[in-house]
């Protein structure tokens, strides 16, 4: 067995056990569900849920989150994340 065909075979298995695979995260484009992923690592998706809208009306782009200090940040995750700003 090649190893596409291991890979097909895989992909075949995973789309008729999880047909409709879906996320538990709220997002609404690319950048938010980058975050909120990333976010997800550290705690469940629960929590997650309920600090992202909060952290994206501050943050509404990259960019705006790019221009934030990491304490300015830190204020809005800090209750996912073990890291200190």
């Amino acid at each position: 067995m090649t190893i596409k065909e291991r890979y097909e075979g895989v992909l075949s298995q995973l789309a008729k056990e999880w047909p409709a695979a879906d996320s538990e995260l709220h997002f609404e484009n690319a950048y938010q569900l980058l975050v909120a992923v990333m976010l997800s690592a550290q705690c469940t998706d629960k929590r997650v849920n309920q600090i992202t809208p909060a952290l994206f009306e501050a943050f509404p782009t990259p960019q705006k989150m790019a221009e934030a200090s990491v304490d300015a940040i830190y204020l809005y995750i800090q209750s996912v994340s073990y890291a200190l700003p």
